[in-house]
């Protein structure tokens, strides 16, 4: 693996950022194309967006919001299907962890689909919520980390 971090600053990154969430959220697991969306899918202080290049290809995707004054929240971590389980997810996520740090937050949280609890797990974050929630019609935890 040959990869790049990319920390979005065009809107042509920000534009391949979002069609990766579109063909992982909305064509793989039928997420409603309104729901994927939101707020801070801009070029936003409160935004921090990242993409993991490969030889010229973008393959992933994620984003950092501000959860709290000391909490950052892990977003729309994506990966192309033919990246998967290659250690892409894994180098994206400590990128965003560091972006967190660089900004003075002192914990992580995201919301993990049930199916990427394990995952998270194995870099350090715990399970915080009490039962999974529906996201989108998809069954998710909620997840911490101290930095």
């Amino acid at each position: 693996m040959a990869a790049e971090i990319v920390s979005v600053t065009t809107e042509e990154q920000l534009q391949q950022a979002l069609a990766i969430r579109i063909k992982v959220f909305v064509e793989e697991q039928n997420v409603p194309a309104e729901e994927e969306a939101d707020q801070h899918d801009r070029l936003i202080e409160t935004a921090h967006h990242f993409l993991i290049q490969d030889g010229g290809e973008m393959v992933a995707t994620g984003r950092v919001t501000y959860y709290d004054d000391e909490t950052a929240k892990m977003q729309r971590i994506a990966v192309l299907q033919n990246y998967r389980s290659k250690g892409y997810g894994r180098v994206l996520l400590l990128a965003m962890e560091e972006r967190a740090r660089e900004l003075g937050l002192r914990y992580s949280l995201l919301d993990s689909q049930c199916q990427a609890e394990v995952f998270y797990k194995k870099l350090g974050y715990e399970t915080i919520s009490d039962e999974p929630f529906d996201e989108a019609g998809i069954p998710h935890v909620r997840m911490r980390k101290k930095l």
